[in-house]
């Protein structure tokens, strides 16, 4: 089966294009960052005004199960990370085209997410892909776009802690 992945050549680089794909990595990173410290304005700060956030339970139906539009309308969804006693996120690979001040990529990341249920606590662990639209804004990376891929979700009991 041939591979459908395209290797980038990074000799030719210059220091623009090195100084965004870095700044759009450290967005990726932020998120994740304010996700887990649960600092909502911090992660509402990442995505510009008109910003679209897609959730899609099942990344293989094409349909959205959530849809918000509008930073303001993120607030409720982060906000709901406090429910769950801890969260790590953990980005792994990840793909950035970039076309001036927008850029397109995709993320990779485990979600851990710790829940506790009287004396027990659960562990939900969820493998997403982030499909991503990119825009800078006076000279910031912003989320213009954000699909968020569920792959698979596993459940399983967690030790006392």
């Amino acid at each position: 089966m041939a591979s459908t992945f395209q290797r980038s050549a990074h000799g030719d680089l210059g220091p623009r294009e090195l100084a965004d794909r870095l700044a759009i990595r450290e967005l990726v990173d932020a998120y994740a960052h304010c996700a887990d410290r649960r600092d909502v304005e911090g992660q509402m700060s990442l995505f510009t005004a008109d910003t679209e956030f897609l959730v899609y339970m099942d990344s293989r139906n094409p349909v959205a199960t959530q849809e918000i539009r509008g930073r303001d309308g993120l607030r409720p969804v982060f906000e709901n990370l406090s429910a769950y006693e801890a969260t790590t996120h953990f980005n792994g690979q990840s793909t950035v085209t970039l076309e001036q001040d927008s850029a397109t990529g995709v993320s990779y990341c485990l979600a851990h997410h710790v829940k506790r249920d009287g004396a027990s606590r659960n562990l939900m662990i969820a493998s997403i892909r982030y499909l991503d639209h990119f825009v800078r804004i006076d000279g910031n990376w912003l989320f213009r776009q954000r699909k968020l891929m569920v792959d698979w979700i596993d459940n399983r009991p967690l030790g006392a802690g």
